[in-house]
């Protein structure tokens, strides 16, 4: 149930939906199998044991992404219009044309389009009524993106921004590591990237490593910029911070260890239990991130009003 990876965005601020409505909307849209002639098929699915598409705890919501991708190696197309090549120059008496190879890979990739076996990925995202959040569970921007595009085509609208600080994360990891602390409830662990601002872009990494040392400090002054710090809040979540803003390989320490006391807990009351402890923390920690980079920019939005 918990989060690893956080692609943080701010709800519209005239987000309305109750999880009803949410579930009527998101229902038109249910995943579908990929048809005979469709490479991949998107849709929302059940995030939870519930079997509901919105999954909701107290007012916190959670809801999921499922895309069903065909598998057709581009290896096997050309191996397969490779035999069937051979046998047609065989048949005609003379090596087929390049015309010929064409309409044979388009043949090919339709007959085998219509057997190929699908692989599903599911993505899911939190919605925080209360906290302003929109977070997707995601490992990148794409991934995240495509959750936000299909919740916009499905309610048609959705005007969620990524999370805007004042202090960009680059310049407040260099900052932290200049003075040897971070700001607030948070403590930095020892994971770290830094990268030349040039052209060549070298990076250096430290994983498990202490991060007090003179040579980091010899690096930054170098001109090389943190790009990903490892961070603890309130010794109860760690994580690796981005210069994108992306929280990743997000770890809940007491929290987890809290919610795993009961092994007699029903499956479906432990992924309750699990969901409403990881979106109290969570949000609690995004709150005081932002704060840590400055405070939140202020949105078009907001600005508007």
């Amino acid at each position: 149930m918990w989060f690893k990876n956080l692609v943080v965005f701010r709800l519209p601020s005239d987000w309305s939906l109750s999880p009803i409505e949410l579930e009527e909307q998101l229902a038109r849209r249910v995943l579908q199998p990929c048809g005979p002639l469709e490479m991949s098929s998107r849709g929302w699915v059940s995030p939870g044991p519930s079997g509901r598409l919105v999954h909701t705890v107290g007012v916190q919501q959670l809801i999921a992404l499922g895309v069903d991708q065909k598998l057709l190696p581009a290896s096997i197309i050309r191996q397969v219009a490779k035999e069937r090549a051979e046998a047609l120059a065989a048949e005609q008496g003379h090596p087929v044309s390049r015309r010929q190879m064409r309409e044979l890979k388009l043949r090919v990739t339709e007959e085998l389009r219509a057997r190929a076996l699908s692989r599903r990925r599911v993505t899911r995202a939190w919605i925080d009524p209360q906290g302003g959040w929109f977070v997707v569970d995601a490992a990148g921007a794409a991934r995240a993106e495509e959750v936000v595009e299909t919740l916009r085509a499905t309610l048609g609208g959705f005007a969620a921004q990524p999370l805007e600080t004042q202090r960009s994360p680059q310049s407040c990891m260099g900052t932290w590591l200049r003075a040897g602390d971070a700001p607030d409830r948070f403590r930095i662990d020892q994971d770290l990237e830094l990268q030349a601002a040039d052209r060549s872009r070298a990076t250096i990494r430290y994983t498990r490593h202490p991060l007090d040392g003179k040579q980091i400090q010899a690096h930054l002054q170098a001109g090389l910029c943190a790009t990903r710090l490892g961070l603890t809040w309130s010794d109860r979540i760690s994580f690796v911070l981005t210069d994108k803003l992306h929280v990743k390989r997000v770890e809940f320490l007491d929290v987890r260890r809290e919610s795993a006391a009961d092994e007699e807990v029903d499956p479906s009351e432990q992924f309750d239990t699990e969901f409403a402890l990881m979106a109290g923390e969570l949000s609690r920690l995004l709150t005081d991130l932002a704060a840590a980079l400055g405070g939140e920019s202020r949105r078009p939005e907001a600005a508007a009003a």
